[in-house]
Parts: structure tokens; sequence; C-alpha cells
């Protein structure tokens, strides 16, 4: 089975589709859903902020369910 969240997905993408994945974002340290940069980067992007991409998404399937 596919993931529900895919790395290639946009911020506001997931949260639109799953809204209790902000709840993920948050324990991220990443609780600016209503920013700018969260509309426009993926899910792959927060990567680059020191964020494990494995665990989020995992995180964020999990939320989604």
């Amino acid at each position: 089975m596919a993931d529900k969240v895919t790395a290639d997905m946009g911020i506001m993408e997931v949260v639109n589709k799953y809204p209790k994945t902000t709840e993920v974002f948050r324990k991220y340290g990443l609780g600016c859903i209503g920013c700018a940069a969260a509309h426009f980067e993926t899910i792959a992007d927060i990567a680059g902020h020191g964020v494990s991409l494995e665990q989020m998404l995992k995180d964020l399937n999990e939320a989604a369910e």
C-alpha cells in the first residue's frame, strides 16, 4: 500500500487533506502552517531543516489515518 502522505506533497496540500497532521508539524517545530513558505514548500523541503524525512512521513501518515 502506498503512503497517503508523500515527500513530494506540498505542506498546505497535506494539511488541507489531513487536518490532524498539523499536530505533527508542530511536533517538529513547524507551527507556522499559515506562513508563506507553507504554500510552496514540500514535505521533502522540510528535511533540509534538520528533520528526518522518513520519521516525519511515518508520523504524518499515522496522523492521516
